[in-house]
């Protein structure tokens, strides 16, 4: 069995930290896809078998494996391997770092403007 697999490489160097702008818009982009959000939602129980996915998205592997790849590349997703079975799970630290940006501009935006003058 090997071992969970992430991105080869974070979008953002640096993706441990607090989230940068960049990243936040790559992340949001990957989420506003219908069936990526689907995806998201159905890994929101716990890790799934690929085959698991298909059958209950109704989609083609090929075109499910598309997705659950743009995913696994942002960091929203991890996969491992057991036999001839694919299984994926959510990334929870991408959640958390993409729910603090949130946070930070929800905090924010409140902010009255500086006088003009």
């Amino acid at each position: 069995m090997a071992g969970l697999r992430t991105a080869a490489a974070p979008p953002i160097p640096g993706a441990s930290g607090p989230l940068e702008a960049e990243e936040a818009r790559l992340l949001l982009r990957a989420l506003a896809d219908p069936i990526r959000l689907q995806v998201i939602e159905a890994l929101g129980g716990g890790e799934r078998c690929v085959c698991d996915l298909t059958t209950e998205l109704d989609l083609a592997q090929s075109k499910l494996s598309f997705h659950l790849k743009v995913l696994r590349d942002t960091g929203l997703l991890a996969d491992r391997q057991s036999g001839r079975w694919v299984y994926y799970r959510l990334q929870p630290d991408a959640l958390e770092r993409l729910r603090a940006w949130l946070a930070a501009l929800a905090a924010s935006c409140t902010a009255p403007a500086e006088p003009c003058g």
